[in-house]
């Protein structure tokens, strides 16, 4: 079911709209932290260090698709709140045709370049084989990825975050139950890990395209729309640049410190693997919640209901503090059950690296979910140069100082450099904030640049 997010009240609408996104991407997690279980539970400590330091590799692939994900969602919640449909299927059918070929080069540069990253990354020798196996795998799965993400995008975009959220639920449970019987069952290791993922998501990602197509028929418009536009393809570009190249960002930084990492040896990789999936866990669900913030502001930028966008950023923040307190506690306190799942032999490195990581982030996961909620409105805004700005200088900082800290402290440096970067990226994002709301007052929004009146 579509819905306006321009009426109601703002906390009961992000609440309703948020929580399914939430509930999405916990199961879309599920995917890569059963990949880590299963490969932990019934294969080893080695195949358990092997599919987290190939995941690092993956998130390249993922910062393609989230921008994709974010430039169509962006601009078909502006196109749907300013109630131009036409034009909405059209942003629709451009962002599928550019997202498919950004999908093909992808596979070619992966298939050729992922071995030579797993060198540059220093792998050990004796996870290189399994780390390898498991991205040639995925590579041939791209084109669910990017199609799941696109559809999910579109379905936020006309206000509906049930939809996806009910076919991530099967498919996440499925994904676990083929993991096991690949791996237990037929004794494929690795391979049955990524197989099974492969799988389940193509199912996933075939049965949201095929909602999304079923949903816009159900839209009037006059005329017939057309499949392809060079003006909305650069409208989607200005949104979807910038967000793939933050997380592109991210993903090249995540990967200089997994190469810090592995310079530990297979225990400290595969204890990080376990605790950096269940940290991604309630990061990545923040940062679907700030993509709903996104919708939300995206939707009233179009209506030109500026004072519903400052509304909803006091709302969000409300709403994802809410949600950090029995997450921050869960990991303080009981992360080292929580690993305990990933670990056939739960001892020694592995188990004391996932604890101390957990105890070192969890307090600050109330500083990044307010960033993560000020990057939602930047980002739906179309304020993409200090939404930018904000996330580089937390890269920039935990790439830097996990090299510098670790010479000194040994990997519990690494841990600490991740709540310095999330502290001053977090001021910046709200301090963005806060100025483009003072600025409204000088006049109009111009949504495709970072003039000032961006956000309200």
């Amino acid at each position: 079911m579509n819905r306006d997010l321009t009426k109601g009240k703002p906390e009961q609408v992000l609440w309703e709209f948020c929580l399914p996104l939430f509930g999405s991407i916990l199961f879309q997690q599920l995917y890569n932290i059963a990949d880590s279980l299963v490969a932990g539970k019934f294969v080893g400590e080695n195949a358990l260090a092997a599919v987290g330091n190939s995941y690092e590799v993956t998130l390249i692939f993922i910062a393609f698709a989230f921008g994709c994900n974010m430039g169509c969602s962006v601009v078909v919640s502006q196109l749907f709140g300013a109630k131009k449909y036409k034009e909405m299927k059209t942003a629709v059918s451009t962002a599928m045709i550019s997202s498919g070929a950004i999908c093909v080069c992808l596979m070619a540069a992966g298939l050729l370049g992922c071995g030579l990253l797993l060198k540059m990354i220093r792998t050990p020798e004796e996870i290189m084989a399994d780390s390898r196996l498991y991205l040639d795998i995925y590579v041939w799965g791209l084109p669910f990825l990017f199609f799941y993400n696109i559809a999910t995008g579109i379905f936020s975009a006309l206000g509906d975050s049930r939809t996806p959220f009910l076919f991530l639920a099967v498919s996440s449970v499925s994904n676990i139950i083929v993991d096991i019987l690949f791996v237990t069952a037929f004794h494929m290791g690795v391979a049955g890990v990524a197989w099974a993922t492969f799988l389940c998501q193509g199912v996933s990602a075939a049965l949201a395209v095929w909602a999304v197509f079923r949903r816009l028929r159900t839209v009037r418009t006059e005329g017939k729309a057309k499949w392809f536009s060079r003006n909305i393809l650069n409208r989607i570009l200005a949104i979807s640049i910038p967000s793939t190249l933050q997380q592109s960002f991210i993903s090249v930084g995540n990967i200089i410190i997994q190469g810090v990492i592995n310079g530990f040896g297979p225990g400290v990789i595969a204890g990080y693997s376990a605790a950096v999936k269940l940290n991604n866990l309630v990061v990545t669900s923040f940062t679907t919640l700030g993509n709903g913030i996104s919708n939300y502001t995206a939707q009233n930028l179009g209506a030109g209901e500026k004072e519903r966008i400052r509304q909803g950023f006091k709302a969000g923040t409300k709403m994802v503090w809410i949600l950090c307190v029995p997450l921050a506690a869960l990991y303080f306190f009981g992360g080292r059950y929580l690993l305990y799942l990933f670990m056939d032999s739960p001892q020694g490195t592995a188990i004391g690296t996932g604890i101390l990581f957990l105890r070192i982030l969890s307090p600050f996961y109330f500083v990044i979910s307010a960033k993560l909620v000020a990057d939602g409105v930047l980002r739906g805004a179309g304020l993409m140069k200090k939404f930018m700005a904000a996330t580089s200088v937390d890269l920039a900082l935990r790439v830097v100082l996990a090299i510098a800290f670790s010479r000194v402290m040994g990997s519990v440096g690494i841990w600490c450099a991740w709540p310095v970067g999330w502290s001053v990226s977090t001021a910046l994002s709200i301090s963005f904030y806060r100025k483009e709301y003072r600025a409204t007052v000088h006049g109009p929004v111009d949504h495709h640049t970072d003039q000032p009146g961006g956000c309200t």
